[in-house]
C-alpha cells in the first residue's frame, strides 16, 4: 500500500480577497486565509459553531487564477500540503507559523464551477 504524505484538503470560505504578490524574475505568489467550520454539541446540548483559520499560498498561475476568480466569502475546496516555518521577531522571540501550500482549487461558488 502506497502512504500518503503530508496532504490537506479543506473546505471552507475565504476571510478576505487573495493577495497577488509579483516576486523578482516575475514569479507570482498569492496568500489567503480559509475558515472551515465545524459543530458540536455542548454539555447543555446546544449546537456550537468552531471555526478554524489557516493561511494559505499558492504559486504561479493557479495564484494569477485565484486572485482573478475568488472574493471575501467565496467557498472553495482546497489541496495542498501543510508547512511549518519559524522566525525571529522585534523582540527576540522564536515564532511559529503553518500554512496550506495549495496545489489544486475547486470554487463551489454558484458563478463558477469548475475545477482548475
Amino acid at each position: 500500500m502506497n502512504a500518503i504524505k503530508n496532504q490537506v484538503q479543506l473546505i471552507g470560505n475565504l476571510g478576505k480577497d487573495v493577495q497577488l504578490l509579483s516576486l523578482d524574475g516575475g514569479r507570482k505568489l498569492a496568500k489567503f486565509t480559509l475558515a472551515t467550520n465545524s459543530f458540536y454539541k455542548n454539555k447543555e446540548g446546544e449546537k456550537v459553531q468552531e471555526t478554524q483559520w489557516h493561511n494559505c499560498t499558492v504559486w504561479g498561475k493557479k495564484a494569477e487564477t485565484m486572485e482573478q476568480m475568488l472574493r471575501k466569502g467565496s467557498e472553495v475546496i482546497v489541496h495542498g500540503k501543510l508547512t511549518y516555518t519559524n522566525y525571529v521577531d522585534k523582540e527576540g522571540i522564536k515564532r511559529y507559523n503553518s500554512e496550506i501550500v495549495v496545489q489544486d482549487f475547486m470554487t463551489l461558488s454558484k458563478k463558477d464551477e469548475s475545477p482548475l
